[in-house]
């Protein structure tokens, strides 16, 4: 499984999931309170990357939703400002 960030504009980010059957793209918004609250110190890229995979341990790639704000994860799994803060 691969994940690819890349900054789209502003807030934007595109995050590309690859695997053996395909791949799926994200347009996530991750405003700088995001990274910190859940990763001081991180880039936004470092975040996506780790959120994605946070998501992917959990639910396919396909069942990622194609465009949302990064906190709208802590709705679906309450746990993931926990998991974060770990890393």
């Amino acid at each position: 499984m691969a994940i690819d960030v890349s900054h789209e504009s502003g807030t934007t980010f595109r995050v590309v999931v690859s695997d053996d059957q395909g791949s799926s793209t994200h347009m996530v918004t991750v405003m700088p309170s995001d990274v910190d609250r859940y990763a001081p110190g991180a880039t936004p890229e470092e975040l996506l990357e780790a959120a994605f995979a946070f998501l992917l341990a959990r639910e396919p790639r396909t069942s990622i939703l194609a465009r949302f704000d990064l906190p709208v994860i802590e709705q679906y799994f309450p746990d993931f400002p926990d998991v974060m803060g770990r890393d």
